[in-house]
């Protein structure tokens, strides 16, 4: 039965991660409506408060579980999400929707992996390693230039800033998932409080996000790529360990290289094709289903 729920719990965190993967392409192929930090900002701000409605509609008293001990992790969590937004949307504009993508989720579970290791003391399991290795190296064929494709250096810095700040909110969850948080109404806050962050910028940039094309782009981006794609992240991060997450989010970026080809006519580099396999690689390892009695003990350490 466990091994079932661990199984149930890996889909999920992919559907996520497909759904992350479409965020690059539909900014790109909206066009210049507003500027990252503005389009980060509306996509989790309109996504924060979804997902807050829906929260008020079916379990409104979930919120008042959200006490002091937890605001901690929620601010580091929302502060993450803010920062991810703009660095991860900057970076596609320089370095387009495949390479970001690539960047940013190629560094994402080694930085997830440390930020469990560091604060829930989660011993990394082979299968973590290996997928990662894989990673690492794909990270290094995608940044890699070869025939014509260049790739800007800060918009590559911004991605792997991005890639770290989605190891913190993912740690950051998972530590509220074990302290029995009700995690839509975590998530709801969460996203609140980063669109806020961004919300001068959002505000500035009203008229553009108001614009036919700028309206169905934040409408995509928010309901389906915030509001459901992170419940559906955090009812799988229940189900697996953060770092396991962390690595089958690599999902995203092959989802958002394909968009980039099929829709957006980028090209893929011999190297950068090598390494988004490698990624696939990764993935097929670390999605392996995990002994129930190894992750029992996991478990058993977080707790304490």
């Amino acid at each position: 039965m466990e091994q079932q729920k661990d199984r149930f719990g890996v889909p999920l965190v992919l559907l996520a991660g497909a759904l992350w993967g479409t965020v690059g392409p539909a900014q790109l192929l909206a066009g210049p409506v507003a500027g990252p930090a503005a389009l980060g900002g509306a996509r989790i701000l309109v996504g924060g408060l979804v997902l807050a409605a829906v929260v008020l509609a079916t379990a409104p008293r979930s919120f008042r579980l959200l006490t002091g001990c937890t605001w901690p992790a929620v601010l580091a969590a929302a502060a993450a999400t803010a920062t991810f937004q703009t660095a991860f949307m900057t970076s596609v504009v320089t370095t387009g929707a495949a390479v970001a993508t690539a960047l940013t989720f190629g560094v994402a579970p080694v930085a997830t992996g440390i930020c469990e290791r560091i604060a829930l003391g989660t011993r990394l399991t082979r299968h973590w390693v290996a997928g990662t290795g894989c990673a690492v190296v794909g990270c290094v064929l995608v940044v890699t230039p070869s025939d014509g494709v260049r790739v800007d250096l800060v918009g590559a810095a911004l991605g792997v800033l991005a890639g770290a700040c989605f190891g913190v909110y993912t740690v950051s969850a998972k530590r509220l998932i074990h302290r029995g948080v009700p995690m839509p109404a975590a998530v709801a806050v969460t996203l609140l409080v980063g669109g806020s962050v961004l919300a001068p910028w959002t505000l500035a940039a009203v008229p553009g996000l108001a614009t036919p094309r700028g309206l169905a782009l934040v409408v995509w981006l928010g309901p389906v790529t915030a509001a459901a794609a992170y419940w559906f992240f955090v009812t799988g991060l229940r189900r697996v360990s953060a770092a396991t997450a962390g690595t089958l989010s690599l999902v995203e970026p092959l989802v958002a290289a394909g968009l980039a080809v099929l829709l957006l006519g980028e090209r893929l580099s011999a190297p950068v094709t090598a390494g988004a396999v490698l990624l696939l690689g990764g993935l097929v390892v670390v999605a392996r289903p995990v002994p129930a009695s190894r992750r029992r003990g996991a478990e058993a350490r977080i707790r304490t």
